[in-house]
């Protein structure tokens, strides 16, 4: 029964509407050719997304590497003060959010300084929402959310040092009409090609959000039981990391000696980018599943 979204809202919300996904689906698909269109069961589309354009897939990810012994590794080098450079954002996610019971979590760069600024904005609209079921999901780096990924650490082997055997999954990207958002979707199988249980496919998870953020769920279009990333949180999370976006990009125009109008600084990253931005979020939870979503994510603050 929900309404659906006519009017852009992706700066302002951090939503998008029928439409803007799938133009950003297109831009996906266009640049990352591992990604593909599908329409689904004829029974199952829905009636605001064309017929051939109901989610998007990718197969066979490779996962080589379980997140405990990547967060295990992590914590270590973080309670001894080692500096992982471009993968402290990832570091971040994973370490005790405050010692102060007040504060939900905590939003760092790369120095380790609280962005309060964003922070504090996705707690006021969680709070004024009334939903916080879902909270933990705001604790990202929002910062540094665009770097690089969180360097391998750790692979599983049959006896045979030469022989990594390597978990795949199948990804697949959904609208919610309800949230206006993507949700992403994921079912994995073992090297033997067997299907990944509950279970095992949560130890592909950041703990934090392991059957909590992300739990198990029925596919809106594929049958299975998948694991899937709750997106009661997305939009928000998503206007903070344009936001910050924009920031960094007029902060850079400012040093160069450059201006930039309020409307061009306004226009902030074209929708067509959301979906690359999205899913480097989503990477901050699902770190070992290498998916394709490279792409480098500007801000053009000049007319």
């Amino acid at each position: 029964m929900t309404p659906k979204l006519t009017k852009s809202a992706f700066l302002e919300k951090g939503v998008l509407t029928p439409e803007e996904f799938v133009e950003a689906g297109d831009e996906l698909v266009y640049r990352c050719p591992t990604w593909a269109w599908e329409g689904g069961e004829v029974s199952k589309r829905k009636p605001h997304l064309p017929a051939d354009k109901q989610y998007l897939i990718t197969r066979n990810v490779p996962c080589q590497n379980r997140v405990s012994s990547m967060e295990t590794v992590l914590s270590m080098q973080a309670e001894a003060g080692m500096d992982d450079g471009d993968d402290e954002w990832l570091v971040s996610s994973i370490m005790k959010a405050s010692d102060n019971p007040e504060d939900e979590f905590d939003i760092l760069d790369n120095e380790g300084e609280i962005i309060e600024d964003i922070k504090q904005e996705v707690i006021q609209e969680t709070a004024a929402s009334g939903d916080d079921e879902y909270a933990d999901m705001a604790d990202f780096d929002g910062d540094d959310i665009l770097q690089d990924d969180a360097a391998v650490v750790s692979a599983e082997t049959d006896g045979n040092d030469n022989l990594v055997k390597v978990r795949t999954y199948d990804l697949s990207i959904t609208y919610d009409k309800y949230y206006q958002t993507p949700r992403v979707w994921m079912i994995g199988r073992t090297a033997s090609d067997q299907p990944l249980t509950a279970k095992e496919m949560m130890e592909d998870v950041i703990s934090d959000y392991a059957n909590k953020t992300v739990t198990m769920e029925n596919h809106p279009h594929v049958s299975g039981h998948h694991a899937s990333i709750h997106p009661c949180q997305h939009g928000k999370v998503m206007k903070a990391i344009v936001r910050n976006l924009i920031k960094a990009s007029d902060k850079k125009v400012a040093e160069a000696g450059g201006g930039a109008s309020e409307e061009a600084i306004a226009s902030g990253p074209s929708v067509e980018m959301y979906l690359f931005i999205f899913l480097k979020f989503v990477s901050s939870m699902i770190p070992t599943i290498s998916y394709d979503f490279t792409m480098e994510v500007n801000v053009d603050t000049r007319k």
